[in-house]
């Protein structure tokens, strides 16, 4: 092999190697972009020939589109971090084995510097990631001074609910009470948030043979007090509340907060 066939070789495979798309220019995506780092739009085609993660930072909603965009052979390289109950829908894509992420921190705005989810309960951080590209994902936001636990699926799986109980609940109560902040849900309403993480907890428990770890409302509050200012809003419902709307009598606490919203005019979707 020639010295310039040599240089070729090692060109391709550094490339290959290193190679990261990031599908939207938001406040997450920006966050994960470098110098290094292509970045396209929901609607831009993604290379067929690359490698390497393909981070996909969209809104829930844009999700179909970026699969059905994405080449077949690229799609086991897309990375999710999506907030919310992901399941039925990779399932449907034949893409549940893909990369998951659980983003437990706060960018206020598109450059602004991100809140790690770093709490008192848990120093280590909450944000998680499971599957193919966990450790291209954790060293990436190791980069960026923020903490992130690699975990294996049965892992990765209760702390993925988690993160649906605490989202589906903190932004219910306050809304449901009119309350401005999450943090101020947990403050003035502290009994009925505990109370609909455990109802929510529990039937997950008994609907998919999860065990939770001790603890649970303390690390959810204690993450509240991170992001306390962040707004609270009933929104992404398909992705998010859904889930435990449809499990019927043994989310009837969570369900009849829903329809305190729906009586309200906060939503207009049930």
């Amino acid at each position: 092999m020639g010295i310039l066939s040599i240089l070729i070789f090692v060109f391709v495979a550094v490339t290959d190697a290193w190679t990261t798309t990031v599908v939207g220019s938001g406040r997450i995506g920006s966050l994960f972009a470098d110098e290094n780092t292509i970045v396209v739009g929901r609607n831009d085609a993604i290379d067929g020939n690359g490698s390497g993660p393909i981070y996909v930072t969209t809104r829930n909603d844009a999700l179909d589109g970026i699969v059905e965009k994405c080449p077949p052979n690229r799609r086991k390289d897309l990375v999710f971090v999506q907030n919310g109950y992901l399941d039925e829908f990779l399932k449907s894509k034949n893409l549940l084995d893909n990369t998951q992420v659980l983003l437990f921190l706060s960018v206020a705005k598109k450059g602004m510097d991100p809140i790690d989810g770093i709490t008192k309960v848990n120093p280590e951080g909450l944000t998680s990631v499971t599957g193919e590209h966990a450790q291209a994902f954790a060293d990436r936001l190791a980069s960026l001074n923020l903490e992130c636990n690699v975990l294996n699926k049965e892992e990765y799986r209760p702390a993925m609910f988690e993160k649906l109980i605490w989202i589906s609940t903190y932004m219910l109560v306050g809304t449901a009470k009119e309350c401005s902040s999450v943090g101020e849900a947990g403050e003035k309403y502290k009994q009925l948030v505990e109370d609909v993480i455990m109802e929510l907890s529990e039937a997950v428990s008994n609907n998919e043979g999860i065990a939770f770890q001790d603890g649970i409302k303390e690390r959810l509050a204690s993450y509240t007090e991170v992001v306390k200012d962040f707004p609270c809003a009933v929104k992404e419902f398909e992705w998010r509340n859904e889930y435990f709307y449809e499990l019927g009598k043994s989310c009837s606490k969570h369900n009849s907060l829903l329809e305190e919203c729906s009586e309200k005019g906060f939503i207009d979707f049930l």
